[in-house]
């Protein structure tokens, strides 16, 4: 009681004060939002999650491959799992069922993706199809590409450039074969894979004097940087670093050489417009994409930035993906000689004595599809996909999660999933023998190309390159490690971390000409 009257005192003086209004709304408002968020938080049953260390959470435990990082802790926290990667909490799904949630039940709230500072400043502010946000835009930019550049009947009216490449291709492995020398595949199948896209998507190859394409070598450096660690996305007060680091300077240094480049193919494209009325089936997609512009059939008003990205985007992906692909299929069928030897004698089988293998060859070829899914179930070129971002806060499984939230789908967990599939590290393509599990994102145990509204659009289009390619290296040639005492057991199968899972070492294989 003695205390009262100083408290009565206290008071009186406080209101002694002048008190602006605004400010004490302004107080109570801000009050009332943080008291919510920390009832919220109480209320909200998240994932679990590793500890994490002050400011930069969980990044420490990612390594240099974050998939198998991302297994080991999820074998220990659950197919969900929360980890914090500096200021981004980010969702980590590594089962089939949740995957489903993800892609079918909550598709919509998780088809949004996270901006990142490479992105943005490479692919002209995300405009292109990867990466672009969800909505109105990528939604009328994905219609383009899936019904005018990637259907089924555009993929099928290239087969003369797959046919012309794969002819190049070839032929330099023959003279090798003369002198008995090893050859790179894993360079011989990047810079095949490049010209043919280089080809559907700007017209040509871009060829200089040493044979290399300079828009190839500009595309492998957006792959790089796209996946460059950024301290921004991480920590965004802390975007200054990435200047001090250099990476800032060396993605607008990128765009300035990728720009003027872009904008000469297009204008190149627009003058020559007129040539191409008799060849309406060879067309390029910048070709496609001017005409659809010029005669106002586009919903959305692209720019040419726009159109740029587009390119960009079906270039580095589609390039990237396949060569990764086939570079993987061959080093598990030189450690797999009796599925390299069945694989090869179907492919002699339906060729016969023809001299070139046509489409309707590839599709008796049901062997080869059987090894082509086992090599992505084992080696997906995107083990992860392209990171989402939750556009609202959902009802995940049994877990609140909150919005802006970051989610990775782990495919390369799922598809070695020892619960889902049966000896699952083994290469063994006889899984998928009259087998319905198919890679179109309607069977979740099975996503290289990723399912729902963000699958990948260019399937078709790589697979066609992927069959086209392997089919001519099996019918052809016969092959063996440069060493002969080394066994294909023994080869390195070691990864390394980009834009693509791609092999740490080069594959290096000596070709023979097949002699039937």
């Amino acid at each position: 009681m003695a205390q009262l009257p100083w408290l009565l005192q206290s008071w009186q003086e406080l209101h002694k004060i002048p008190v602006n209004p605004f400010l004490s709304l302004l107080f109570i408002f801000s009050f009332l939002y943080v008291l919510k968020r920390i009832l919220r938080s109480a209320k909200s049953n998240l994932p679990p999650s590793p500890p994490k260390l002050p400011i930069i959470g969980n990044l420490h435990q990612l390594g240099t491959l974050p998939h198998r990082s991302f297994r080991s802790l999820s074998k220990k926290y659950g197919p969900v799992m929360l980890l914090h990667l500096g200021h981004a909490p980010s969702l980590v799904v590594s089962s089939a069922d949740m995957a489903r949630e993800v892609m079918k039940t909550h598709d919509i709230t998780f088809s949004n993706r996270p901006r990142t500072t490479a992105a943005n400043i490479l692919l002209y502010g995300c405009t292109d199809i990867g990466f672009a946000s969800y909505g109105e835009y990528w939604r009328q930019a994905r219609k383009i590409c899936v019904l005018e550049l990637l259907s089924l009947r555009r993929v099928q009216s290239f087969q003369y450039v797959r046919e012309e490449e794969v002819i190049l291709l070839t032929s330099r492995i023959r003279e090798s074969c003369l002198k008995q020398t090893s050859v790179n595949l894993s360079e011989m199948f990047f810079t095949t894979s490049n010209n043919i896209v280089s080809r559907c998507t700007l017209g040509q190859k871009f060829e200089g004097g040493d044979g290399k394409s300079r828009f190839a070598q500009l595309a492998r450096r957006v792959m790089v940087l796209l996946t460059a660690f950024c301290v921004r996305d991480f920590f965004p007060s802390l975007g200054w670093i990435d200047v001090l680091t250099g990476l800032i300077p060396s993605l607008k240094a990128l765009v300035r050489e990728i720009d003027p480049f872009l904008d000469q193919v297009i204008e190149e494209h627009k003058i020559m417009r007129g040539d191409d009325h008799d060849q309406p089936n060879k067309k390029a997609f910048v070709d496609i994409l001017l005409q659809l512009q010029e005669e106002g059939k586009l919903d959305y008003e692209f720019t040419q930035d726009n159109l740029k990205a587009i390119l960009l985007d079906m270039f580095v992906g589609a390039s990237e993906t396949s060569s990764t692909i086939m570079e993987w299929l061959m080093a598990e069928l030189i450690k797999n000689p009796n599925i390299m030897k069945r694989a090869q004698e179907e492919a002699r089988r339906v060729v016969g004595n023809k001299l070139k293998i046509d489409e309707n060859d590839i599709d008796q070829m049901v062997y080869l599809k059987c090894i082509i899914k086992e090599t992505l179930r084992l080696h997906p070129a995107l083990p992860f996909l392209i990171p989402r971002e939750t556009s609202a806060r959902v009802k995940f499984g049994s877990y609140d999660i909150p919005s802006e939230t970051r989610v990775y789908v782990n495919v390369w967990a799922i598809q070695r999933d020892p619960k889902i599939w049966e000896r699952p590290e083994e290469f063994l393509p006889e899984r998928f023998i009259d087998n319905p599990i198919d890679f179109k994102g309607q069977d979740f145990e099975f996503l290289p190309f990723g399912g729902g509204r963000r699958g990948c659009p260019g399937l078709a289009f790589g697979l066609a390159s992927v069959e086209y390619v392997i089919a001519n290296m099996l019918c052809w040639f016969d092959w063996r490690l440069p060493t002969a005492s080394v066994k294909g057991q023994d080869l390195d199968m070691g990864e390394v971390y980009g834009l693509t899972v791609g092999r740490k070492i080069p594959l290096h294989l000596v070709p023979t000409l097949h002699s039937p």
